[in-house]
């Protein structure tokens, strides 16, 4: 009873099928698209997901109690999450759970050295060739950039790179710092593409030592050089500092900390680009499940919660790009290899570990598509005077480097 009044409750759009465990079914929604049917294989599971959503729904789809009998994960995520958006329902019982949260975040998002980098290991340093069976072949894990329709998601992750090199106006020898240098690509491309001097720092130790073993291989250890170091800890300047997607593994509490580093790396003349998911329905709370199970200590920031501490930092916005629906179109290419590759999933790990990443990875697609999530590209440096006049240099410089690609074979 308790289950049926919540889903009564939440869903008014599409057509949902549930059969509990007592194999009796009942449809909610008006009937209309999109159409999904679940099955609830215990009162336990039930009883959980109609208390607290959030973090059960995750749970009971990872532990097999709740199957999808017909569509796929993705449809049914999709179906809610367009009668919900971001989960903040009317429901009583999800209201109270979610201020409990929200009174709790910057707890829950407490980050300091040390721990930080536990956070990090939780996710990144699991085996590496799970990220093998979806990413692309340069392993970029943060949102693509499609130029055109007909783009793969190997040109569109080069795309990525050469958009955020064209905004920083890198010339060679340039010292670059890489906050957050995942498996190298980015650090690796301002370099050998660029000429630029990079230092890459990242927490994780399997990215840590699969990027410098890249750097080796191309011959480009006089250039690029990448710590196992969180960025707290670097003392020198640099003229360009590049972070992308990892902004959202610092934490509320920590963005005065992040900025006033930042701004004492930075030099005088310098410009800098950070590349974050934004929650566009302003401040939130990690969903529970996600800070749980994948992203410990993380959060998805609003923009109205980063631009005041990158005043109170004196750091001037020289331009802000929003990507709306790049990360969708990344997402469900991920989930789509992911899929595909189900089966070596499956010998890496398990059938739970393959449940609880196709939950991820098509709740994070469907999170772009109805929940109110995009992407930000923040280019700030110390000074107004640092940039070109018009934004005419950016669509310039990356057909510069559509010419030096060609020279590197990349």
């Amino acid at each position: 009873m308790i289950l049926d009044r919540v889903i009564k409750a939440l869903i008014h759009r599409g057509d949902l099928t549930v059969t509990d465990w007592k194999g009796v079914t009942k449809r909610y929604g008006d009937g209309g698209l999109p159409k999904s049917h679940i099955r609830f294989h215990s009162v336990a599971a039930a009883l959980k997901v109609a208390l607290d959503p959030d973090l059960h729904l995750g749970e009971v789809v990872t532990d097999g109690t709740l199957s999808i009998e017909q569509g796929s994960i993705r449809d049914f995520l999709g179906l809610l999450m367009q009668n919900v958006g971001s989960g903040q329902t009317n429901h009583p019982l999800h209201r109270l759970a979610y201020r409990a949260r929200l009174a709790l975040r910057r707890v829950h998002q407490y980050n300091p050295v040390g721990k930080a980098e536990r956070n990090i290991t939780h996710h990144y340093d699991i085996n590496g060739e799970i990220y093998d069976l979806f990413l692309d072949r340069d392993r970029q894990y943060s949102c693509a950039y499609f130029e055109n329709e007909d783009a793969t998601l190997e040109e569109a992750q080069l795309a990525k790179k050469r958009h955020i090199a064209a905004k920083l106006g890198i010339k060679p020898g340039m010292k670059v710092l890489d906050i957050g240098s995942g498996w190298g690509g980015m650090g690796i491309y301002l370099a050998q593409v660029c000429g630029a001097e990079v230092t890459g720092v990242t927490l994780s130790h399997e990215q840590h030592d699969l990027s410098n073993r890249r750097v080796a291989e191309k011959g480009l250890s006089d250039r690029v050089q990448f710590l196992l170091q969180d960025y707290r800890k670097l003392d020198q300047t640099f003229d360009r500092i590049v972070s992308v997607g990892m902004f959202e593994h610092v934490g509320l509490g920590h963005y005065k900390e992040f900025f006033t580093k930042v701004s004492g790396l930075l030099a005088a003349d310098g410009n800098a680009l950070l590349h974050s998911i934004n929650r566009a329905d302003g401040p939130g709370i990690t969903g529970a499940w996600i800070k749980k199970y994948i992203f410990p200590g993380g959060y998805i920031p609003a923009l109205s919660e980063v631009i005041p501490h990158m005043e109170r930092a004196k750091l001037y916005i020289t331009d802000i790009e929003i990507l709306r629906m790049h990360y969708a179109r990344t997402l469900a290419e991920w989930g789509r290899r992911f899929t595909a590759n189900h089966a070596r999933a499956k010998e890496i790990y398990d059938e739970r570990f393959c449940r609880m990443w196709d939950f991820y990875l098509a709740g994070s697609e469907c999170s772009f598509l109805y929940a109110e999530m995009n992407n930000f590209q923040i280019q700030f440096a110390k000074h107004q005077h640092v940039m070109p006049f018009t934004r005419s240099y950016v669509e310039q410089e990356e057909a510069r480097l559509r010419q030096l690609e060609k020279s590197a074979k990349l």
